[in-house]
């Protein structure tokens, strides 16, 4: 049985990323595994100031909910992201909490496993590969995670248009295997 803690990034409820999110979330618990799911809507979180106090003190001097997920994430076995793909990139909200938990670097974590759900309106294989590289650049900073596995569901433009894709099934045999 792993900890599991899935942040969804979009800030529309029931987003098709969101969706992906939820059946990886459904195939994780039926598999046995205790999950979590943190949703960025209505979070309170401010960009980073880059003022380093965060290095000193194990955690940021920002008052927001940035800390309360960065512990989350820290005791976690396993995350998982699901993010919208704009302009080719993570979702500004995904990047901006990624920059807050600079904190986190030099702090003991437990998570080894890093999953990225991600969807566009483009379906290109290309499209997700940037978002990729940002998440890995997060994860090359914690030596004992790697990132496990993706997913990429393409060609989902409009509200709820991810309903009946095969890429929802996806998601929920990825959430099993973990």
């Amino acid at each position: 049985m792993k900890k599991i803690i899935v942040i969804s990034t979009s800030l529309r409820n029931g987003s098709n990323s969101d969706q992906l999110a939820d059946k990886f979330i459904q195939g994780a618990m039926e598999s046995g595994n205790i999950v979590e799911k943190i949703s960025l809507i209505n979070k309170e979180i401010a960009f980073c100031k880059g003022c380093m106090a965060c290095q000193k003190i194990g955690k940021c001097v920002i008052k927001d909910d940035v800390n309360a997920i960065m512990q989350k994430v820290l005791e976690a076995d396993v995350i998982c992201w699901a993010t919208p793909i704009y302009y080719y990139e993570m979702s500004g909200q995904m990047k901006v909490l990624i920059d807050r938990m600079n904190a986190m670097y030099s702090l003991n974590y437990k998570f080894r496993d890093v999953y990225l759900l991600t969807t566009a309106a483009e379906d290109e294989p290309e499209v997700p590969k940037r978002a990729e590289m940002g998440l890995t650049g997060w994860i090359d900073c914690y030596p004992k995670s790697h990132l496990a596995a993706t997913l990429f569901c393409g060609g989902v433009d409009g509200p709820r248009s991810i309903e009946g894709n095969s890429k929802l099934e996806e998601a929920y045999e990825m959430g099993k295997k973990v």
